[in-house]
């Protein structure tokens, strides 16, 4: 008990003390140069021991009074400090069109029923004129099992020179939370997602559309907490504690996982809702997609979508408008589960069927969120939401660090360091220490 005891107060001394120099000395230069008021005060705020923790909590949705923007208008920062997204260098499923995407599809009830007065292959603008209904799905016209272009997007790969994709813009969706703080909502959109092989078997969970985001929330202009999405879950950061765009680094980078495209924060192995490894994502730094090159973009207040209405001198003005108010649209974005007499259909006990129902829009994802996770896994029983200081590096080869990296790096003599790692890598303790430093 007392080795215990010894070996926890250890920990504790040696994170905090490489946690707070590492922390402060890597990020100093950061706010040198404020220029006003609110800069002067988030910087005072990020050398106060108590990090962030005078920054005042977001309580309610806010009343109109209580909002810093007005409907439709989309800050600047929200771009500047949007994430940057290494899609996997194998990646067979890439960002899509969600207008070119809908003209594959009609409009169905569960029963396989056509929804009554719709066209045969619709259109972007269709999607608000069909019923406000979670039960309506998008249904393909030809076999999606085939890899037709519109699945594979296989010509949407990011440019060499500014990431950017032509033919595949993501959604940004502001959301005022009031009293200096604004989430800025980046979504992915791709045709197609290939679930993960499970023990030599698979793919399962595969399902037509794939809605991924990620959330950068801001307190007066300033990024305070990352979060992603992965499986409907995603894990919350520090914005300062992530890597950055080396050409600019105001823009955090995260990973797209091979087919699943759940987001991370590293590079390698991520396991996930199995134990031992069952299942698995992986990362890698493959094409560099920048969504500020192409996107669209809209405010959301918790009932109403107001389109961008202050971007100006872009080739892209007005296309909210032309894509009508296709966020209105409450059904799925993909074929419903495919039956079991279906002989595209397989079903595994550990890992569910290959072939599940496409997803719901982005307007599904809790943008009204008060804290950053979108929602609690069923054994989170506390609803807790760890927004981590410490990136949790995946596994394997290609991984590029150790769980709980960020405070063991520092520790001397190395035989101490790499005694740490190896205890607690990937292990309960890593998440304790996570718990309380981060």
């Amino acid at each position: 008990m007392n080795m215990l005891f010894l070996y926890v107060l250890l920990v504790a001394t040696c994170a905090t003390v490489v946690t707070e120099n590492v922390r402060w000395e890597a990020f100093q230069g950061y706010f040198t140069n404020a220029m006003h008021a609110s800069e002067i005060e988030i910087n005072n705020v990020l050398k106060s021991p108590n990090f962030y923790k005078n920054l005042p909590p977001i309580l309610s949705v806010p009343k109109r009074s209580e909002r810093t923007l007005k409907d439709g208008e989309i800050p600047q920062y929200a771009i500047d400090y949007a994430p940057l997204v290494h899609l996997y260098s194998e990646e067979r499923y890439m960002p899509y069109d969600i207008a070119k995407f809908v003209k594959n599809f009609h409009a169905t009830y569960p029963n396989g029923t056509k929804v009554k007065d719709t066209p045969d292959e619709l259109q972007i603008t269709d999607l608000p004129k069909l019923p406000r209904s979670p039960d309506i799905y998008l249904t393909s016209n030809s076999d999606f099992d085939k890899d037709p272009k519109w699945i594979t997007g296989a010509h949407n790969v990011p440019s060499l020179i500014d990431g950017k994709i032509d033919k595949a813009p993501a959604s940004l969706i502001v959301v005022d939370k009031g009293n200096g703080w604004v989430d800025a909502f980046w979504f992915y959109f791709y045709s197609f997602n290939l679930g993960p092989f499970v023990m030599g078997s698979g793919p399962y969970g595969n399902h037509v559309g794939d809605w991924e985001h990620s959330l950068v929330r801001f307190y007066k202009g300033e990024p305070i907490i990352v979060w992603m999405s992965a499986h409907g879950g995603g894990g919350a950061y520090f914005y300062r504690n992530l890597e950055k765009y080396k050409l600019d680094r105001r823009h955090p980078i995260i990973f797209s996982a091979r087919g699943t495209h759940a987001n991370y924060v590293s590079v390698g192995q991520h396991p996930h809702d199995l134990p031992y490894e069952i299942l698995c994502d992986f990362t890698d730094r493959g094409p560099l997609w920048n969504p500020t090159k192409n996107y669209l973009a809209y405010t959301y207040d918790g009932k109403h979508i107001y389109p961008q209405t202050n971007r100006s001198g872009s080739s892209t003005d007005g296309r909210e408008l032309s894509y009508g108010n296709w966020l209105s649209f409450e059904g799925h974005w993909g074929d419903k589960q495919l039956s079991s007499k279906d002989p595209r259909q397989r079903f595994s006990f550990i890992a569910g069927h290959k072939y599940i129902d496409g997803p719901s829009g982005p307007l599904s994802k809790n943008l009204i969120r008060l804290n950053p996770c979108e929602r609690h896994k069923w054994w989170n029983f506390w609803n807790g939401c760890n927004v981590r200081r410490n990136i949790k590096w995946g596994l394997g080869i290609e991984s590029e660090g150790y769980n709980c990296g960020n405070i063991f790096n520092w520790v001397r003599p190395r035989w101490l360091k790499e005694m740490f790692q190896k205890i607690t890598w990937g292990g309960g303790m890593c998440f304790a220490v996570d718990l309380i430093f981060g």
